[in-house]
């Protein structure tokens, strides 16, 4: 987790993986590669935690599943201390709700997949709500097929993220 009251982005995750989990460092992972790419930000300005706050639904690596992903978040860690450490980054303009559990906790329950969830970004980022909310799947290697099945996500919603990202972070 990192973050300040002066951060005005907030990249709301799931859960940290096993090499953030022993590091201590969020996103220090091929996953973290791709969405600093995807944000256009390189590690200084995705690291400064009076630029960007981040904040996952739990803070512990939650274990493996039995194909070898990563588990969800714990049920009880969000609900205990979520909502003080989000009251604690009053500048926040921008949530970027990363995979199913930050999307279900940030935007309510939602009919649909992760994919409508992603595709309807227009709608979600323009609705009446500060701060807020750009919804994404898990940067993860294992959401490649994922990113391959749906070009519009590269060719739509990346250059909003990064027009967004810069006008907040530079």
């Amino acid at each position: 987790m990192q973050g300040s009251a002066a951060a005005r982005l907030l990249i709301a995750s799931q859960a940290p993986g096993a090499r953030a989990h022993r590091s201590g460092i969020p996103f220090q992972d091929p996953s973290g590669l791709r969405l600093r790419d995807w944000l256009g930000l390189d590690e200084a300005r995705f690291y400064d935690p009076a630029r960007v706050a981040i904040v996952p639904m739990g803070h512990c690596f939650p274990g493996h599943d039995a194909a070898g992903g990563d588990l969800p978040p714990r049920p009880e860690c969000a609900p205990a201390w979520r909502e003080p450490v989000l009251a604690a980054l009053p500048a926040i303009e921008l949530v970027l709700v990363i995979g199913l559990y930050a999307q279900a906790w940030h935007l309510g329950r939602r009919p649909g997949t992760l994919t409508d969830t992603v595709r309807d970004f227009r709608a979600i980022l323009a609705a009446e709500r500060r701060p807020r909310i750009l919804p994404l799947p898990h940067p993860s290697w294992r959401n490649s097929g994922w990113l391959k099945r749906h070009p519009w996500f590269e060719a739509e919603l990346l250059p909003v993220l990064r027009a967004e990202v810069a006008a907040l972070v530079g």
